[in-house]
């Protein structure tokens, strides 16, 4: 009697065992452990300098394990771990940029022009810089020479003075008035030595100083000199001349007023 041979079934084998992808795996989520300590180190500075940070990146986290959970399809451990440091990477480098932004700069306070009977920026020497006894003239712009003479003229008794050079002047930078009362109006000329007020600058303003400003006394005073032809006509006109010399001397010397000399000395 013969027996049929029975047939074995094979046995299955099994998935191998792979040491190198299981040291990857091992070394990617010890990399991830790593940088996710980092990044709580570095969160936590932000937390406490911003509140508001804190918030916000815990919302991010719970949204990102929520929507993990959702995917049906496993990931292995190495895509894991990758990801992982990804997210806490962008994390770190957002809270670092947050830490690193400056505060946001206050804006500049808008205050009013003044005004006064001469036009729109007409200034007080109160309220202006200008300081009486300056010896360096040279160092000034002509703006502030300009407030430095109408402080000059306040430090020696004169009332209403104002500072209305610019555009449409017409030639009339300081006006105000004297001790006496006498209208004071004063064309200021911050020049170089080499530059001397010639006769032309004398005529512009000498059409306008008496006409239009209705001057008492009229002045120019430069921390340069005169040409003679400017000096000739400034004779005949009535206007007085102070060149550096005379502005310094008056500027250390209260009593050599340049207006008494056009009101026959009733203002000395």
């Amino acid at each position: 009697m013969t027996m049929s041979e029975r047939r074995t079934r094979p046995l299955s084998r099994g998935r191998r065992f792979d040491l190198r992808a299981t040291a990857m795996s091992f070394a990617l989520i010890a990399a991830a452990l790593i940088a996710a300590g980092l990044a709580v180190r570095a969160l936590a500075g932000v937390v406490q300098r911003r509140p508001v940070w804190g918030v916000v990146l815990l919302c991010v986290a719970v949204a990102a394990v929520l929507a993990h959970g959702r995917r049906r399809r496993r990931l292995s451990a190495a895509r894991i771990a990758r990801r992982a440091g990804e997210a806490l990477e962008q994390a770190t480098t957002t809270a670092l940029d947050a830490l690193d932004a400056p505060a946001p700069a206050p804006a500049p306070s808008t205050a009013p022009a003044p005004t006064g009977p001469y036009g729109e920026g007409a200034l007080h020497t109160a309220d202006a810089p200008g300081v009486p006894g300056v010896s360096d003239y040279d160092a000034l712009s002509p703006e502030e020479f300009e407030e430095a003479i109408a402080a000059l003229c306040v430090r020696d008794g004169c009332s209403d003075v104002r500072v209305v050079g610019g555009a449409g002047d017409l030639g009339a930078d300081v006006v105000g008035l004297s001790p006496g009362g006498h209208r004071l109006v004063i064309q200021c000329k911050r020049y170089g030595d080499d530059n001397k007020v010639g006769s032309q600058d004398l005529q512009r303003f000498g059409g306008t100083c008496f006409t239009v400003h209705e001057a008492d006394v009229a002045l120019v005073v430069t921390t340069s000199d005169f040409t003679a032809p400017a000096r000739e006509y400034a004779e005949q006109c009535g206007i007085t001349c102070v060149d550096r010399g005379g502005l310094l001397a008056w500027s250390a010397d209260p009593a050599r007023r340049p207006w008494a000399a056009g009101t026959g000395g009733a203002d000395a």
